[in-house]
C-alpha cells in the first residue's frame, strides 16, 4: 500500500471521528434543551394550577365547588358571583382608597428615591460612601423591629386610622429603590454633567433635564415594583387602619373572607380574581421592565 493511500485513509478516519463527535454534541444539546423545556412546562403547570382552579371556582355552583373528584369545567357559568359582593361590601370605596395610595406613592417614590440616588451617584462630598453604607444597612432591618416606635409616632401625630401612614413615609425614600437608581445613574457618563455645566445648568437642572430622561427605564422599574407592593399590601393597612371607610382592597377581601359563613366561596374567588387583574395586566404589559430591574440591580457601581 502506497504512502498517499495510507495518509488518505488516516485523514478520512479523523473526519469520520469528528463527524460522529459533532453528531453526538448536537444530540446532547437537543436532549438538554428538551429536558429544560419539560422542566419549565412542569413548573408552569404547578404555578398555573391554583390560578386556574380559582378562575374555575369563581363561576361554579356551590354543589360543583364541593364535589369530589373536582370539576374543572362548570356545567353552568354563574357570573353573579362577580356582582353580588359589590352589594355586600363597598368595594368601589376600597378600590378608590387603594388607587389614592398607589397614585401618591408612585409620585413620592419616584421623586424622593431619584433625587437621593442622584446625590449618591453624581455628587462628590465627604462621607458619601459611609452614608450610602448606612442607607444599605437599613435594608437588613426588618420592618417589624421598627413597627412599635413608628406606630407610636403616627399615633402622636394623629395619623392612625387614615391613609397618611401608607403614603407619607414613601416621600422619604426607599433604600432598595435608591440603590437601584444609583446603580443605573452611575453608568451615565460624567461628561454629560460637565457639558451641561458649561451650558449653565446647575445640579438640579442636570438632575431634571439630563439624568431623569435617561433614567426612564429604571424609573419604570421602581414604579412597577411600587405599584405591585402598594396594591397587594395587607400588613400596613391592617396595622394603621381601623375604620372600614378607609379600607384598601386587601382589607376588603379579608373582610369578605371573614364573613365566609354568609358569603359563598365562589364570591371570594371572584373578587380575588378581580383584585389580581390590575397586577396581572401590569406584569403582562411590562415583563421586560421586571427583567430589566433584575439586570439593573447587578450593574457594577
Amino acid at each position: 500500500m502506497s504512502i498517499p493511500t495510507v495518509m488518505q485513509r488516516a485523514v478520512t478516519g479523523r473526519a469520520a471521528v469528528r463527524k460522529r463527535h459533532n453528531v453526538g454534541a448536537v444530540i446532547a444539546k437537543k436532549a438538554s434543551r428538551l429536558l429544560l423545556l419539560v422542566l419549565v412546562a412542569l413548573g408552569s403547570v404547578v404555578f398555573v394550577t391554583p390560578f386556574a382552579w380559582m378562575v374555575s371556582s369563581s363561576v361554579k355552583s356551590t354543589e360543583e365547588v364541593m364535589r369530589f373528584p373536582p370539576v374543572w369545567i362548570p356545567s353552568v357559568i354563574h357570573l353573579e358571583h362577580y356582582i353580588e359582593p359589590w352589594h355586600r361590601l363597598p368595594f368601589s370605596l376600597y378600590y378608590r382608597n387603594t388607587l389614592i395610595v398607589v397614585a401618591f406613592n408612585l409620585v413620592g417614590t419616584i421623586l424622593s428615591s431619584s433625587i437621593v440616588a442622584y446625590g449618591f451617584a453624581r455628587l462628590r462630598f465627604r462621607g458619601r460612601n459611609l452614608l450610602f453604607l448606612i442607607l444599605l444597612s437599613t435594608m437588613m432591618l426588618p420592618s417589624q423591629v421598627t413597627l412599635v416606635p413608628t406606630y407610636y409616632l403616627f399615633a402622636k401625630l394623629g395619623w392612625v386610622n387614615s391613609l397618611k401612614p401608607l403614603i407619607i413615609p414613601v416621600y422619604f425614600g426607599s433604600a432598595f429603590n435608591i440603590f437601584l437608581l444609583r446603580q443605573f445613574m452611575m453608568t451615565v457618563p460624567l461628561e454629560l454633567d460637565d457639558a451641561a455645566k458649561i451650558d449653565g445648568c446647575g445640579f438640579f437642572s442636570i438632575y431634571w433635564r439630563i439624568i431623569m430622561p435617561l433614567a426612564k427605564a429604571a424609573l419604570g422599574v421602581i414604579a412597577i415594583f411600587q405599584f405591585t407592593y402598594d396594591w397587594n399590601d395587607f400588613f400596613n393597612p391592617l396595622i394603621y387602619i381601623n375604620s372600614p371607610h378607609n379600607f384598601t382592597i386587601a382589607l376588603g377581601l379579608r373582610t369578605l373572607q371573614s364573613t365566609l359563613l354568609y358569603t359563598p366561596m365562589q364570591q371570594v374567588m371572584a373578587m380575588t380574581l378581580v383584585a389580581m387583574t390590575p397586577v396581572l395586566l401590569v406584569f403582562i404589559l411590562a415583563q421586560r421592565y421586571f427583567i430589566q430591574g433584575i439586570v439593573i440591580t447587578g450593574v457594577k457601581g
